[in-house]
């Protein structure tokens, strides 16, 4: 593997040179399913009696009368493929902070067009390559919680560098640039801004000291040399999509953990390692600067990782905790709702392709102003299976279902998942539940290998169920309701809300459901989040070359899909290069902060290296957004 190209590598790009699947294997013998947009709609996506089939109301064209039918507040846009950001009429964005935006008034004036941020205030300063964020409040000061996922090299080094560190001092800027921010904004005559020196204002990096609990703190698999009790692990990493509790605090979820570690020597390649796409090199060359990171070294070290962090915004010196109790795997966000008995219930999807959906359900509960001593840290994982009869159920994942010890279920989720059978998935992302009914929805971005090949636990992948399509490229969501409108019950019912596609390229299953259209489609769904009036906001990460099979659908853009009708309307689209990822909304609700990660370009400064940002977005008449 040559270590300089990696980092121009996406993450399943990476995974795939890490680790490649047989040329041929069992798969290459499905037949090609040829189903018809009609017929697939005549089955999957029939809830039932009442519910709704998206046949009639769609958007065929973006009119505002339609938007209005809709219960969209605004006109639907056009796509864009250019370096900017576009809004509807009546609406307008800012950002709010870039990386390399100061936090402290010592490092104002750190950041520069041509060399980035010094290794010195790396720390002091907005991170890079934003994704999930939440919005809180605290005695009258309004905090924001945002993830930095991961760093471009190329950009946020010197230019010698050649895109990859040379020195421990340019791993700890890398290693600063990633994490947590927690800031404080305020609102003035020309809109929110950054509230410089705030005491809120935080940065959580690779090196902040944390704790653990649940049943995983403490166990052999994750005590290394430096910590011996397995109680203290330092860093979080890869900070993808995020959570907010029912309690106030801050859940921020460990993806793609596996690509900061290497080796340089010997190591002991075992199942867990290869499970996780763990090999001897890793993305950024950590291992060959900080031997925490060299699996010859510390061959638990990756096992700290991989899990959801809980961060108190209003206490800057609180100690963050990695609940093992959740599990361990390549979360995307951690979606928190309450069991009908006041139990605490965590949905998680597993981002990588034919891997898991699972959900944690508390032993305790909860109400309001009670403590929350064991919640997060003493209950049940569970992992899903879908079945073709639009039936599912949550498995619970114990030593009598599977065969392991507790220890191991929770540091190797995956394996424990294998062995009960759960259903693989094309690449479960972002879980967002609906405020207003009992149902939660998840975004199944893509899986090129779908009915192809297994995923790297040996699982097959066959075509059916929530995954209809074969290579899959553009994505869907798959929407549940639990039984008895009850998140803590087992069993559930599922359909499909929307299929991604290109209807201009296919006449089948793989232009889309028929709540897609020429004037609304997209590919790779990814972030989603509900607004408080039940509308569910769906953002890309996706193909934006405008070529091939991804033809008239141009950058990757954010939506609004109404639950009940089934419509979905474009309301954003990002700079060209760009994901958009991480969705909030300001206390009164007339703001929303969204997240624009690894643009192209210059944007937003326009000269200079582009900039992850979170932008401000608002309706010109001040009213609430939406």
């Amino acid at each position: 593997m040559d270590i300089k190209k990696t980092v121009d590598l996406s993450w399943d790009e990476f995974d795939e040179l890490r680790d490649p699947r047989p040329a041929e294997n069992g798969f290459d013998a499905v037949v090609e399913r040829a189903i018809s947009r009609r017929g697939f709609l005549g089955g999957a996506l029939a809830f039932g009696s009442g519910a709704a089939v998206f046949g009639t109301g769609v958007l065929s064209s973006a009119t505002s009368a339609q938007a209005q039918a809709a219960g969209f507040a605004f006109t639907p846009i056009g796509i864009a493929t250019d370096h900017d950001i576009h809004v509807p009429a009546g609406y307008r964005w800012k950002p709010l902070v870039r990386w390399g935006d100061a936090l402290f008034s010592d490092a104002e004036g750190a950041y520069s067009p041509d060399t980035g941020v010094p290794v010195a205030m790396s720390d002091k300063v907005f991170g890079e390559n934003t994704d999930g964020m939440e919005t809180f409040t605290h005695e009258g000061h309004t905090l924001l919680a945002i993830n930095s996922e991961y760093v471009n090299p190329k950009i946020n080094l010197p230019a010698a560098s050649e895109g990859m560190p040379q020195s421990a001092d340019e791993v700890t800027m890398l290693k600063n640039m990633q994490g947590v921010t927690v800031l404080e904004i305020a609102e003035a005559d020309a809109g929110y801004s950054v509230v410089i020196d705030s005491p809120y204002n935080r940065r959580i990096t690779h090196e902040t000291q944390m704790t653990m609990d649940g049943p995983a703190a403490g166990a052999d698999l994750v005590k290394t040399k430096a910590d011996p009790e397995g109680m203290s692990p330092k860093g979080t990493m890869n900070n993808c999509g995020s959570g907010k509790t029912l309690w106030g605090t801050y859940l921020t979820c460990e993806e793609n953990f596996n690509g900061y570690f290497g080796a340089t020597g010997a190591y002991d390649e075992t199942d867990g390692l290869k499970r996780y796409g763990i090999g001897g090199e890793g993305r950024y060359a950590y291992e060959k600067f900080d031997p925490r990171y060299d699996l010859s070294n510390e061959p638990n070290e990756p096992n700290r990782h991989g899990w959801v962090t809980e961060i108190d915004p209003a206490d800057p010196a609180s100690t963050p905790v990695k609940h093992t109790a959740l599990g361990r795997f390549k979360h995307e966000n951690a979606e928190m709702v309450q069991a009908a008995d006041g139990r605490i219930v965590v949905y998680m999807g597993d981002d990588e392709r034919g891997e898991f959906m699972y959900r944690y359900v508390s032993n305790g509960t909860w109400a309001e102003g009670q403590p929350t001593d064991g919640l997060l840290s003493d209950g049940t994982l569970y992992v899903a299976r879908f079945n073709d009869d639009l039936s599912g159920e949550w498995l619970a994942l114990t030593p009598e279902t599977t065969g392991m010890s507790l220890e191991e279920i929770l540091v190797f989720s995956r394996m424990a998942g294998s062995k009960v059978g759960a259903t693989t998935m094309d690449r479960p992302e972002w879980i967002a539940a609906n405020p207003l009914r009992a149902e939660a929805y998840c975004a199944l971005t893509n899986n090129s290998r779908r009915g192809l090949k297994p995923n790297a636990g040996g699982d097959e992948t066959p075509v059916g169920g929530p995954n209809p399509r074969e290579a899959n490229k553009y994505g869907q969501i798959v929407r549940w309701r639990p039984e008895g409108e009850d998140h803590g019950a087992d069993d559930f019912t599922w359909d499909l809300y929307v299929m991604a596609g290109n209807p201009s390229v296919h006449g089948d299953a793989y232009g889309g459901s028929e709540n897609v259209t020429e004037g609304n489609m997209f590919n790779s769904p990814d972030g989603m989040a509900f607004s408080s009036d039940g509308m569910l906001w769906i953002q890309t990460d996706g193909d934006d070359s405008n070529e091939g099979e991804f033809a008239g659908q141009g950058n990757n853009q954010m939506l609004v899909g109404n639950p009940e009708t089934g419509e979905i309307a474009r309301f954003l689209t990002a700079p060209n290069g760009a994901e958009v990822t991480g969705l909030t909304w300001s206390p009164d609700g007339k703001v929303a902060f969204v997240g624009i990660q690894h643009p192209g370009g210059s944007w937003p400064d326009g000269a200079g290296k582009p900039r992850s940002a979170v932008i401000a977005v608002w309706r010109e008449d001040g009213a609430v957004f939406g």
